[in-house]
């Protein structure tokens, strides 16, 4: 699969993509963001996933063409590592419902919030005083 366009939409934080197969996605940056591809977040092998929280508001801010096969997304929580392939991307797209279903009984299960939160340490603070 090899993208037609690609659109940043900055006021509804949503990358489109379409394809040559006619397909189009919209892709929300927090999606992209607790699914990147990175190390960081999907670790070196099956179990070593790390869950990514607290990317509700997360802002794509720039997008750097790698080769002919990728793209790399910066955001604006430092995170910049992972390349987003074609087909990875496409996978997204695709399989977006079911993903983002299962991401969000995973973060439920752990506990852990779309939203950023405080440390407990500071908020305890906070609140003793």
């Amino acid at each position: 699969m090899t993208p037609t366009e690609i659109i940043l939409h900055e006021k509804s934080n949503i990358l489109e993509i379409a394809f040559d197969d006619d397909a189009r996605y919209q892709l929300p940056f927090e999606y992209l963001r607790v699914f990147s591809p990175s190390a960081e977040v999907r670790g070196h092998g099956p179990g070593q996933e790390t869950l990514q929280f607290g990317k509700r508001k997360v802002l794509i801010t720039e997008i750097e063409p790698v080769g002919n096969y990728a793209i790399k997304l910066i955001y604006d929580d430092g995170h910049d590592t992972g390349l987003y392939t074609w087909n990875y991307l496409y996978e997204l797209g695709k399989y977006r419902d079911g993903m983002w279903h299962d991401y969000l009984t995973r973060l439920e299960a752990a506990g852990k919030s779309r939203d950023k939160t405080h440390s407990l340490a500071r908020e305890s603070y906070f609140r003793s005083k």
